[in-house]
């Protein structure tokens, strides 16, 4: 079974899902999970975790991200986006000037309303479930974080914006209220993920590249290890302590002994708070974690 993480550049047409089928049918092993939901039309970046890296799905799905949008104004639709029924129309009368402006606003911590067509759930089942039954539910206002937005073109009634931003960001609500906020609605007519977390566009790869790397024998390159995600951790051995690792107990300080090889963390007097430990034959374990109430490093996740 592969175990790793593959950065995926997920095509538009497809879902998240599906990218994930897909790989399943390729490399012929099941445990495989994706790291966040893009949508069907959106392309970019979506990590995939296999094997023993499933583990880490959730830690990559909070990360912060970066988009590249194509913002439709004029134009306001029920999912957001140009793929839904349109609401309304309105000319767009806008300046360059006011239109920076009103992106500009938006930057900081803002109280986003989930869209109706999304994956959350509310009582147990999803909006976009309910907004196919034509119903609208109530939903709370989240805070997110816009780190930065950056107008690259302005060929109206379209704006390409750059956006990094906080996870659980939903760049479609976002255009949709710069436009509301310009006064003449707004929606994504194109969304591209740039980046999530260190996962970038220009390393990723396509699910007809995966399957003609697989076929020749050549994935191991594009498989990128889970323990590099922890590379601000220590490394550590379990010193001859093998099978209470592999057992995942607790283990003693004279019970570990860190690695100094180049590259390696350098470790002070101080216990680290979180390492990574291998067993004897190199293997990435777990992360263990210090408990200075037990003097002892207990088992934060295992990845065996």
């Amino acid at each position: 079974m592969i175990s790793g993480i593959l950065n995926v550049y997920k095509e538009e047409g497809f879902t998240s899902h599906d990218v994930v089928a897909k790989l399943r049918h390729i490399l012929g092993q099941k445990k495989i999970g994706h790291t966040g939901t893009l949508d069907p039309a959106a392309v970019g970046v979506l990590p995939v975790c296999l094997g023993s890296a499933t583990k880490v799905c959730s830690l990559l799905t909070d990360t912060d991200k970066v988009y590249r949008a194509d913002m439709l104004l004029g134009v306001s639709t029920d999912t957001q986006d140009t793929t839904g029924t349109v609401l309304k129309t309105c000319p767009v009368n806008c300046t360059e000037s006011r239109i920076r402006e009103a992106a500009a606003s938006f930057e900081g911590e803002y109280a986003q309303v989930p869209p109706m067509y999304s994956a959350l759930k509310v009582n147990g089942k999803k909006l976009c479930d309910l907004a196919r039954e034509g119903k609208e539910v109530e939903r709370r206002a989240r805070t997110v974080h816009i780190y930065g937005i950056v107008i690259e073109r302005i060929s109206l009634p379209h704006v390409t914006i750059r956006v990094s931003c906080s996870k659980g960001t939903y760049i479609r609500t976002l255009c949709h209220d710069i436009g509301e906020r310009l006064g003449c609605g707004g929606c994504t007519a194109h969304l591209e993920r740039l980046q999530a977390g260190r996962f970038v566009s220009e390393e990723s790869h396509t699910i007809g590249q995966i399957s003609e790397a697989f076929s020749e024998r050549r994935l191991d390159e594009w498989i990128i290890s889970a323990d590099s995600l922890f590379e601000e951790y220590p490394r550590a051995v379990s010193a001859g302590n093998d099978k209470i690792l592999l057992n995942g107990n607790a283990l003693r300080h004279d019970q570990v002994r860190f690695l100094t090889g180049a590259g390696d963390t350098a470790v002070s007097a101080k216990q680290p708070e979180m390492i990574r430990l291998y067993d004897a034959n190199g293997r990435f374990t777990a992360i263990y974690r210090w408990a200075a109430d037990r003097q002892m490093y207990i088992p934060e996740k295992m990845f065996i």
